[in-house]
């Protein structure tokens, strides 16, 4: 049986009111409400104390513009207040569950809270320096600041390594990299590029 023959007689009596037309393409239209809205937002004044005046400082300063609302003594932390100031009091009378609870929150301190020590004079000093010259390896920064009951910070400030130590340091550290693969250098170089822009604001 020819199929063709039973086919053309189906799509003959298929009604068509028009030719297929293709479908116009979906992109946003900005209608005149949209772009009123938008110009309007733009015509609002700005606040007067943002305005700059001939009493206004001429270096970068903060503009301190609260938006109006009661007072609260929250406003100011209760470090800043001196201690005989009466917000504390307010602050305690009113309230009292809040200060309480909040002094009970405070999570542990990251390091144990010591003072600082000014005991080291020249003589300690220089022996600091001359035990860094002679064996820079023995006597890092770390073991001089273990001995001498300071910071390493004091160390690297008040003595440094020879120029062959730190030489053989560069050879070592050199010795390290040619052992990086692709994407280790790779990721490397680019940390130092996002390093170098970091003061350039970009």
């Amino acid at each position: 049986m020819n199929t063709a023959a039973v086919v053309r007689p189906i799509v003959r009596h298929v009604p068509h009111s028009r030719p297929w037309a293709p479908c116009p393409p979906s992109t946003g239209r900005r209608h005149e409400s949209t772009f009123r809205r938008g110009t309007k937002r733009l015509r609002v004044k700005p606040e007067p104390s943002f305005l700059k005046t001939g009493s206004s400082p001429q270096q970068d300063h903060i503009v301190f513009n609260p938006p109006s609302s009661a007072p609260s003594v929250y406003h100011t932390p209760s470090i800043f207040l001196p201690k005989d100031d009466r917000r504390r009091d307010l602050a305690a009378v009113a309230y009292p569950s809040k200060t309480s609870a909040a002094s009970k929150r405070l999570p542990p301190p990251v390091r144990k809270p010591y003072e600082k020590k000014y005991h080291l004079k020249e003589p300690e000093i220089a022996e600091i320096r001359r035990l860094r010259r002679e064996d820079p390896v023995t006597w890092s920064r770390e073991a001089l600041a273990k001995k001498f009951e300071c910071s390493s910070l004091f160390i690297g400030i008040v003595c440094e390594a020879t120029k062959e130590h730190k030489e053989k340091q560069s050879r070592i550290i050199e010795a390290v990299k040619s052992r990086w693969g692709r994407k280790r250098r790779t990721a490397r170089e680019d940390r130092g590029r996002r390093r170098e822009t970091w003061g350039l604001d970009e």
